[in-house]
C-alpha cells in the first residue's frame, strides 16, 4: 500500500533521510514544510494521505496545533516524529500516534503501514513497537 506523504520537519538532514526511506519503501513525498504555514498551505493545494509532523518547527512548537488541524479538518491521517514524545503523551485529536526520534528505517516502515491500514478502515492487531498510540 502506497501513500502520498507530506513530511514536516525543519532540521533539512531529518527531512532528506526520512524522504529517501519513504521513496525507498515506494511511497510519494508530496513535499516538505518547515513551517506550520508552510505544511498548512501545502495540504490544501495538494493531496495528502499521511503527515509525519515534528513538534518543533522552525516557526516554534507549533506542530501540536497544526497535527490536530490535519487530522481533524483536512482528512489526513497524521503521526508525530519527535524527539520530546512527552509533549503528547496525552493525546492529540486527529492523530494516531507518536514516534521517538531518533529512529530507524523499519519502525518507520512499520508505522506508516500500521496508520494507512487506520486509514483505509482495514484491521490492525497491535501497534508496532516504538509507535505509542493515542487514545
Amino acid at each position: 500500500m502506497t501513500a502520498r506523504i507530506l513530511i514536516i520537519e525543519d532540521e533539512a538532514l531529518v527531512a532528506m533521510e526520512l524522504r529517501f526511506v519513504l521513496e525507498d519503501l515506494g511511497h510519494e513525498v508530496v513535499g516538505v514544510a518547515t513551517t506550520a504555514k508552510g505544511a498548512r498551505d501545502m495540504a490544501r493545494e495538494i493531496d495528502v494521505d499521511l503527515a509525519l509532523v515534528d513538534i518543533h518547527l522552525s516557526d516554534g512548537p507549533t506542530g501540536i496545533s497544526l497535527g490536530r488541524e490535519l487530522g481533524q479538518d483536512m482528512g489526513v491521517t497524521v503521526l508525530f516524529m519527535t524527539a520530546n514524545p512527552g509533549m503528547v503523551r496525552d493525546g492529540v485529536a486527529g492523530a494516531i500516534g507518536v514516534l521517538s526520534k531518533p529512529t530507524d528505517e523499519r519502525c518507520v516502515q512499520k508505522a506508516i503501514d500500521y496508520a494507512l491500514r487506520c486509514r483505509h478502515g482495514e484491521p490492525v492487531e497491535y501497534a508496532p513497537p516504538g509507535l505509542q498510540l493515542f487514545a
